[in-house]
């Protein structure tokens, strides 16, 4: 049995003790190359049942933004930071995922038990792409990317301008780029393990 090692502290500071979320970018353009890296990355994440129910559009052209900035309007300073960054993505769940069940996890036919029970497939729709797009923000950090997901959005109009008429329905955004340190705010606190944790 491989025995794992501790990931030094250097990859450790740069996934989650020194990352941000930023607000604001530099104009350095992420690469079609760089989201495939990123995808090829993202893919390996655990899911239920390894149904990959998530399905990422990545948001770069103007005319894409076009489609995008409606969903924003109302919502802070979310469509300023949607302008300036390089590329969003959009982090969505694909209804009917089940459907390629018996390809993605061939020992066992789970199509007929989501198709029984619409309620739990969508739960498992929603928690299995959520992890997803935290396998992505922690992917996108990995290779020198910075990323600020956000849930500041009117849904009903994203699904209308993104995948009307598919089974694909938004979770959340994430803009994606080269943050511009000299502008972050000051850093939030956390909870501490004694809050927020439990042993038993």
């Amino acid at each position: 049995m491989a025995i794992r090692q501790p990931l030094p502290q250097a990859a450790l500071a740069q996934l989650f003790t020194d990352a941000r979320s930023h607000h604001h970018w530099s104009d350095k353009p992420v690469s079609d190359d760089d989201l495939r890296a990123l995808y090829e990355l993202v893919k390996w994440g655990p899911t239920s049942g390894n149904l990959q129910p998530a399905r990422i559009v990545f948001v770069r052209s103007e005319e894409g933004r076009r489609k995008l900035f409606p969903a924003l309007e109302g919502m802070g300073s979310n469509p300023e930071q949607v302008r300036a960054a390089p590329v969003t993505a959009i982090v969505a769940q694909n209804a009917k995922f089940y459907d390629e069940a018996p390809r993605l996890f061939p020992r066992t036919n789970f199509k007929p038990v989501f198709e029984a029970d619409p309620s739990f497939a969508e739960s498992i729709a929603f928690r299995s792409s959520s992890l997803t797009g935290a396998y992505l923000v922690l992917a996108a950090r990995g290779l020198g990317l910075d990323v600020c997901p956000m849930s500041g959005f009117h849904n009903a109009i994203l699904d209308a301008a993104f995948f009307k008429g598919t089974s694909w329905k938004a979770n959340f955004i994430c803009t994606i780029g080269y943050g511009d340190d000299a502008r972050l705010y000051p850093r939030d606190p956390r909870l501490s393990f004694d809050e927020a944790c439990r042993l038993t």
